[in-house]
C-alpha cells in the first residue's frame, strides 16, 4: 500500500537574484510500515527532501501524495493539521523547550491535535511513553539535566504521541556517542517492527544499513535506492480522523487552561523583564483610579457643601436702584416684606419652608470676652427647617419670641468656643449692641460653606429682635409732622428749647415730646426684611417653585407685565452645576493624562512581545511542526500580552486605592472609591493588551515553520 508518493518533484531557493536548485525532479515512493534510509553527502538535497515529506516546506513544482492527498495543494493550516495527526519529527539537535520538564515537552503536541483531552490522560498518555523509551524516572527533568540521548528519546515520545503514520528522523544520532546511536537505532528498529514507517535522514554508512531501504541521493537527485522493501509485519494503526468540530474547537476548557498554563510558563522564562513591562500598565491604571477617585470625592465634598446650606434652598433678594443711570447693586432697594414670606409659604405649593432674614454686623460681649461673629442673622423659627440644621443642645426660639422681639438668641458652635471656651452658653447672656441676649440654644457644627465661610460662626436670633433693638434700620416715631418740622439731629430735637414750654394751643392729650419719642421707639407697620430664604419641596420641584414666586410677588408688588421685577431669586442648582462641571472637566483633564500612561504601557507590551517573538523564533518553529496551526500561535501570543495587562490591572487597582488611602490619610483630600473607575481602568488594560498584543501575536502566526526551526 503506497504510502507516500513522490511525482518529478523540484525544489529551487531564491537568494536574490541568483536561484539555487536544490532537488531536480526526484520521484519516490514509500509503503506503509517501511524503514527508509536517505543518504547522502551535506547539501545533496536529502534534508530539503525530508522537510518537503514532513509538510514543513513546499515544493517549487511536482507532485506530493500522503494516503492518496494532494499535499501541495493544501493549505498551511491544512498541512499544519497533517503534521500534527499523521507525521512525527525527531529532530538532529533534539528541540526541546528549555526550561520545560520532558513531561511537558512530550505533551506539547496533544494541545494542538484537535481532541480535548483532559489534563490527566494527556499526562498519562505522554507518561507511558516515556516510560516506554525508558525515562520513566526522568519525567519532571528538564532538558538541560538531561543527557543527549535522553533528550533524544524525549523527542521521539514527542513525536510518537499522536500515533503518526510516519516518523521522520533527522540525522538522529549526529550528536551522540557511539553507544546512545546504536540504542537509537535499536529503538526505531523496534519501532518499525510494530508497524511504524520510519524515514531516516543521515550521511552516515553505518547508520544508513539499520534501514531495510537505502534511497541515496546526490545533487538533488535519487541515485539509487536500494533493496526493495518486503513486505511488513503489521501495518501500523491508522488514526482516528478527527470530526470537523473537534478540529475546530478554539475556545474549550481543557484549551484554554493550556494556553494560560503556556503563557503563564513563557512568562516566567523571565519574571523581572514581565514586571517591567507592565510597570507602565499599573502606573496607568494606578493614575486612573486615583484620578477618578479624587474628582468623584471633590464632587461628592462639593456636594455635601452645597446640602449643608439647606436642601433645595432658594434665596430671593431685593432688587436694584438706580439713579441718573448709575446702578447701584442688588439689595439697595428694600422690596422684600415679612409678609412676602407669609404669603410664599400659603400660596406656592412647591415651597415647603420660607424664613425671612435681617442681617447684622456689630460685636458680641461675654464677660471680658468679645468676638464679631460673621453672621448675626434674624429670622423665625423655620429657619432651621429650611437651612436643615438641627440643635445640639437647648431649643429654637419661637414665632411667639418673634412677634414680641424677644431678647433671646441661638449660638453656632465657634461663637460658642470663642466666647464661652470651655463654659455651658445655654441660659448665660450675651450683649449684642449693648443689648442683653439670653441664649436658649446651641446649633449644630455646619462646617464651611462653598466660599470657604464658617458657618458655625454665627448668632441667630428673632428677625424683629436684630431689627428693632440691635440694628434700629427701622425704628421711626409716630409724631410724623415733627419729623417733617425739622432736619436737626435726634441729639439738637432733644435738647432743644423749643420744647421746653407747654404749647398755647390746646389740646385734649399732650404731644409726645421728642425725648419721649426717642424713649419709646414704635415698629412700622410694614417692615422691610434684607432677604427671604425659601426651600423647595424636592429637587425636581425647584423650578416650579421660582416661577410661582416669581408670579406671587410680581403680583404683590403690583409690577405690570413687561417691567423688571424688583426682586432676584437665586437657585442654588444653578451654583451646583457649575461647581460640578468644574470639577468634572478637572477629572476628565486628568482622566485624559492618566490615559496616556496606558498607551505607553500598551506601547512597551508591544515592544517586549516584540522580542519575544524574536527571541522565540525557534520555539514558533518546533511548535508549528508539532502541529500548531497559525491561529493556535497568535492565541498564544494574544494570551501573554493580555495576561501581562490583566497583571497589570490588578496590581494598578491595588496601587491605585493605596494611592487613594495615602492622599485621604496625608493630605486630608476628599476621596471617594468609584467602582466604575475600577472596572473602567480593568477594561482598558485588558484592550491594551489585546491591541498592542495583536500585531507581534500576528507577526508570530505568519512565520514560516522551516524558517522558523533554522533561525539563530
Amino acid at each position: 500500500m503506497k504510502l507516500i508518493e513522490l511525482i518529478d518533484l523540484h525544489k529551487t531557493y531564491h537568494l536574490g537574484e541568483i536561484d539555487v536548485p536544490v532537488l531536480r525532479g526526484v520521484s519516490l515512493t514509500v509503503s506503509q510500515g517501511e524503514f527508509v534510509a536517505l543518504m547522502g553527502t551535506s547539501g545533496s538535497g536529502k534534508t530539503t527532501l525530508m522537510n518537503i515529506l514532513g509538510c514543513l516546506d513546499r515544493p517549487s513544482s511536482g507532485q506530493y501524495w500522503l494516503e492518496g492527498q494532494d499535499v501541495t495543494a493544501l493549505s498551511p493550516d491544512e498541512r499544519a493539521q497533517l503534521r500534527n495527526q499523521k507525521l512525527g519529527f525527531v529532530f538532529q539537535i533534539f528541540n526541546l523547550l528549555p526550561r520545560t520538564s520532558a513531561l511537558e515537552n512530550v505533551v506539547m503536541p496533544l494541545s494542538y491535535n484537535g481532541v480535548n483531552l483532559s489534563d490527566q490522560e494527556a499526562q498519562h498518555q505522554a507518561e507511558e511513553l516515556l516510560q516506554r523509551v525508558g525515562l520513566g524516572d526522568r519525567l519532571d527533568h528538564e532538558p538541560s539535566q538531561l543527557s543527549g540521548g535522553q533528550q533524544q528519546r524525549v523527542a521521539i515520545a514527542r513525536a510518537l504521541v499522536n500515533h503518526p503514520s510516519v516518523l521522520f528522523a533527522d540525522e538522529p544520532t549526529g550528536n551522540l556517542d557511539s553507544k546512545t546511536s546504536e540504542e537509537m537505532l535499536a529503538l526505531f528498529q523496534q519501532l518499525n517492527a510494530e508497524g511504524v514507517t520510519i524515514i531516516l535522514v543521515t550521511h552516515d554508512e553505518q547508520v544508513a544499513r539499520s534501514a531495510r531501504r537505502i534511497v541515496r541521493i546526490r545533487d538533488g537527485v535519487v541515485e539509487a535506492d536500494e533493496a526493495p522493501p518486503a513486505p511488513p509485519a503489521a501495518a501500523s494503526p491508522v488514526p482516528e480522523e478527527k470530526s470537523e468540530a473537534a478540529q475546530r474547537a478554539i475556545w474549550s476548557l481543557p484549551r484554554l487552561r493550556w494556553m494560560l498554563r503556556t503563557a503563564l510558563h513563557g512568562l516566567r522564562r523571565n519574571v523581572l523583564r514581565a514586571a517591567l513591562t507592565t510597570l507602565g500598565i499599573i502606573i496607568g491604571v494606578a493614575a486612573v483610579i486615583a484620578m477618578m477617585e479624587i474628582g468623584r470625592g471633590s464632587s461628592s465634598s462639593i456636594q455635601r457643601t452645597i446640602a449643608s446650606m439647606g436642601a433645595n434652598v432658594m434665596l430671593i433678594r431685593p432688587g436694584t436702584a438706580s439713579s441718573g443711570g448709575v446702578s447701584h447693586g442688588m439689595g439697595s432697594v428694600m422690596t422684600l416684606t415679612p409678609q412676602d414670606a407669609e404669603a410664599i409659604l400659603k400660596e406656592c405649593p412647591a415651597v415647603r419652608a420660607v424664613a425671612p432674614i435681617v442681617r447684622a454686623r456689630t460685636q458680641v460681649v461675654f464677660g471680658n470676652r468679645n468676638w464679631v461673629p460673621f453672621f448675626i442673622q434674624g429670622s423665625a423659627p423655620a429657619y432651621l427647617e429650611v437651612r436643615e440644621w438641627p440643635l445640639a443642645a437647648g431649643e429654637m426660639f419661637s414665632d411667639q419670641d418673634v412677634r414680641n422681639a424677644s431678647k433671646v438668641c441661638v449660638l453656632g458652635q465657634r461663637l460658642v468656643n470663642e466666647l464661652f471656651q470651655g463654659e455651658d452658653p445655654l441660659g448665660k447672656e450675651v450683649r449684642v449692641n449693648n443689648v442683653a441676649f439670653k441664649v436658649i440654644g446651641i446649633l449644630s457644627p455646619k462646617g464651611a460653606n462653598m466660599v470657604g465661610m464658617d458657618q458655625d460662626d454665627i448668632l441667630l436670633a428673632p428677625w424683629t429682635t436684630i431689627k428693632y433693638r440691635v440694628t434700629g434700620s427701622s425704628l421711626s416715631v409716630t409724631n410724623q409732622s415733627s419729623q417733617s418740622s425739622t432736619s436737626s439731629s435726634t441729639s439738637d430735637k432733644v435738647n432743644t428749647l423749643s420744647q421746653i414750654y407747654p404749647s398755647t394751643k390746646l389740646q385734649l392729650y399732650p404731644e409726645q415730646s421728642t425725648t419721649q419719642a426717642a424713649d419709646t421707639p414704635q415698629p412700622r407697620r410694614f417692615a422691610n426684611v434684607d432677604e427671604i430664604l425659601t426651600a423647595a419641596r424636592s429637587a425636581p420641584e425647584i423650578p416650579d417653585a421660582i416661577r410661582q414666586i416669581t408670579e406671587l410677588l410680581r403680583e404683590r408688588h403690583r409690577i405690570r407685565p413687561g417691567e423688571p421685577e424688583d426682586f432676584y431669586i437665586r437657585d442654588m442648582t444653578e451654583m451646583t452645576k457649575a461647581l460640578s462641571s468644574t470639577a468634572t472637566t478637572m477629572t476628565k483633564l486628568l482622566l485624559a493624562v492618566a490615559l496616556i500612561s496606558l498607551l505607553v504601557g500598551g506601547v512597551g507590551i508591544m515592544n517586549i512581545m516584540l522580542v519575544s517573538v524574536t527571541e522565540r523564533t525557534r520555539e514558533i518553529g518546533l511548535r508549528m511542526a508539532v502541529g500548531a496551526w497559525s491561529r493556535d500561535i497568535l492565541q498564544q501570543f494574544l494570551v501573554e500580552a493580555v495576561l501581562l495587562c490583566f497583571c497589570g490591572g490588578i496590581a494598578g487597582i491595588l496601587a491605585g486605592r493605596g494611592i487613594s488611602f495615602l492622599i485621604t490619610a496625608l493630605l486630608h483630600w476628599p476621596t471617594e472609591m468609584s467602582l466604575d473607575a475600577i472596572l473602567a481602568a480593568f477594561a482598558v488594560s485588558v484592550s491594551v493588551g489585546v491591541i498592542f498584543g495583536y500585531y507581534p501575536a500576528w507577526k508570530a502566526s505568519r512565520l514560516d515553520p522551516i524558517n522558523a526551526l533554522r533561525y539563530e
